[in-house]
């Protein structure tokens, strides 16, 4: 068991693990292969928010995972974790369609006692910068919102990442920005799901974002998906915290659009000889299909399975209408369901009559306790 570490997880994991608290973190499968370190002198190092970067390692430094390194920058240097080692970092750079001839900046050292007074001291600044290059925005009338401010690691420089529906024309911000800060500034536009990766959150699943933790990439999400899944088009229910539709309504939805291609069409009637049966609603993961009498509302509502509709279709295709809908021929018996029953209207004047009582009566017991016994010809003990 020496092997294994609680390493940024809940429970036990190899030492590949790293850190689990970005949603940019790779799982380094082969740490444990021999000579896989010294397989290539790339590095990956990541940075404070969704940012990272790969550097090559020309001093022959000895890295390992979680190591705080500063590496090139333009201009001066940045601080950041090392994250990754090894021949793993060659197909994450393959990934990130880096090419090989490409210029790929340095790592100059471990970071230092000094080099670590610089990066705290940048970063304590960049929620005041934020606050106030809000204003500024604000006051050049820009149509735009300045989400986050990150400092690099000597405070030479800070990135300034903002929201917008449009084009923003902030050559001006970045003059005003640049002599208020005295840094040089870099613009970097997000959207509203980056930014609510950013922030982070609980959904209402219970568990943390999706975006905050594992997503990295962002596809289109549509409506349709909520409409092959049967979910309530409630404009409030489909937005997640970025106002924008759930990414995780796109889980599921090829599930059930393989799954409804063995249902039969909605707009199909069921033709029975005692009436005319329309669709109604359908559980597409358990396979049954409810029809009704009417076409408005649920009347006299009827749930069967979809072998049993296509039996149903077959039939009355032929000609032939079966007695009733149930696959053992059963008559179907509506239950009528009285809504007031369950909740009746007054059901909290009892409680209140009883609590009356008890007041009363309680009442009466204190009078009588304080009342001096009387005698049997009426007159009181205390009188005598």
């Amino acid at each position: 068991m020496n092997e294994f570490k609680t390493n940024g997880c809940d429970g036990i994991c190899s030492k590949g693990c790293g850190r689990q608290d970005k949603q940019l973190n790779v799982f380094d499968w082969l740490v444990d292969v021999p000579g896989n370190i010294d397989a290539t002198d790339y590095v990956e190092v990541q940075f404070k928010n969704t940012r990272k970067g790969y550097y090559l390692n020309s001093n022959k430094i000895p890295l390992q995972k979680d190591d705080i390194v500063a590496v090139e920058a333009s201009p001066g240097h940045d601080i950041g974790t090392v994250t990754l080692t090894g021949s793993l970092v060659l197909l994450q750079m393959k990934k990130a369609r880096i090419k090989s001839d490409a210029e790929v900046r340095r790592v100059y050292r471990k970071a230092r006692e000094v080099d670590m007074e610089k990066y705290h001291e940048a970063k304590a600044k960049e929620q005041d910068t934020m606050i106030r290059s809000r204003q500024i925005a604000k006051d050049l009338g820009l149509e735009m919102k300045i989400g986050d401010v990150e400092y690099q690691g000597d405070g030479n420089k800070a990135i300034f990442y903002y929201i917008a529906d449009g084009r923003v024309d902030f050559r001006q911000l970045i003059k005003v920005l640049a002599e208020v800060f005295r840094v040089r500034i870099e613009m970097k536009q997000i959207g509203a799901r980056q930014e609510a990766g950013r922030i982070g959150g609980i959904g209402p699943c219970g568990r943390e974002l999706c975006c905050a933790t594992w997503l990295t990439g962002f596809t289109s999400v549509s409506t349709s998906a909520a409409r092959f899944q049967d979910i309530s088009m409630n404009p409030q229910k489909l937005a997640g915290q970025c106002a924008k539709l759930k990414c995780c309504m796109n889980y599921e939805v090829d599930v059930y659009v393989e799954s409804l291609k063995r249902f039969p069409a909605r707009d199909i009637t069921l033709e029975t000889l005692d009436s005319t049966y329309y669709f109604f609603k359908s559980d597409i993961l358990k396979r049954e299909i409810s029809y009704s009498t009417d076409k408005s509302f649920a009347a006299n509502i009827v749930t069967i399975s979809t072998r049993r509709a296509f039996d149903v279709i077959n039939m009355n295709k032929k000609g032939i209408k079966p007695e009733t809908l149930s696959e053992d021929g059963s008559q179907e018996v509506p239950q009528r369901v009285d809504l007031l029953d369950q909740d009746s209207v007054t059901r909290f004047d009892s409680a209140k009559k009883k609590k009356k009582k008890k007041k009363s009566a309680s009442k009466s017991t204190g009078n009588n306790q304080h009342k001096a016994p009387k005698t049997p010809s009426g007159k009181n003990d205390a009188a005598q």
